[in-house]
């Protein structure tokens, strides 16, 4: 792969970092498809910024470093007013989960897919509400483009999400559902990333070293955490 910058090339030795991560919902997939096999997705970690390294920050990371995140729009039937990686699930003419992740992008953002270098293509992860094997596809982007809302429908919110204020320690803590499980979880530009997003995040993190510190014994209650910044489950 060509013109991925140092801070994001260790994505591609990530797999065994997300074991602990997976094992969970790998736990919940075999004992729900018993019955019928998951359906497949795959979603864009598209991050940007120079591409040299700041070598006084941890893992290198750029002062100018974004992540690309989505809102789902309030009036979906699954995951609504959430927010989520731009992705989907696999059409028939996909190549593969790079191909649906890329296409996803393009239709709910506008994303010029010739500008994105992909890096890495994370083990699957499985989501009980929608039964969807998710595959995470971590990218560059080496020419951003103009996003925006494409469709009302869907998305509510395209984001670029600056990297320094997603590791804020003071955006950082832990939130706990009702049936108790907890979930990393970030409080940025008015949104709570949590769920599969806040985790697949701090896995990415935690791999690449740029962790700051943070108190990881700050736990929330989600349906609070979510009130705060106006959405609900």
């Amino acid at each position: 792969m060509t013109d991925i910058p140092p801070w994001l090339a260790g994505a591609e030795q990530s797999h065994d970092d997300f074991s602990d991560t997976l094992a969970k919902a790998r736990a919940l997939r075999r004992v729900m498809t018993f019955t019928s096999p998951p359906r497949q997705a795959a979603v864009l970690v598209l991050f940007g910024g120079s591409q040299e390294p700041d070598p006084s920050a941890p893992g290198g990371l750029p002062a100018d470093a974004e992540v690309l995140l989505t809102q789902r729009a309030s009036t979906m039937r699954q995951h609504r007013g959430q927010v989520a990686f731009p992705g989907g699930a696999v059409d028939p003419g996909d190549t593969g989960p790079i191909d649906t992740a890329l296409r996803e992008a393009w239709e709910e953002t506008g994303l010029d897919r010739g500008g994105v270098e992909p890096v890495a293509v994370l083990p699957k992860l499985f989501v009980p509400p929608s039964r969807f094997d998710v595959t995470p596809v971590v990218a560059y982007w080496r020419t951003p483009s103009e996003v925006r809302v494409v469709d009302q429908s869907e998305t509510e919110r395209v984001v670029r999400v600056s990297l320094s204020d997603l590791l804020d320690p003071a955006n950082r803590f832990l939130v706990r559902g009702s049936l108790g499980y907890k979930s990393p979880a970030f409080q940025v530009d008015g949104m709570l990333v949590w769920g599969l997003t806040g985790g697949i995040l701090a896995g990415l993190i935690t791999t690449l070293g740029w962790e700051r510190d943070w108190d990881r014994t700050d736990v929330r209650d989600l349906e609070t955490s979510l009130a705060a910044v106006g959405m609900t489950l």
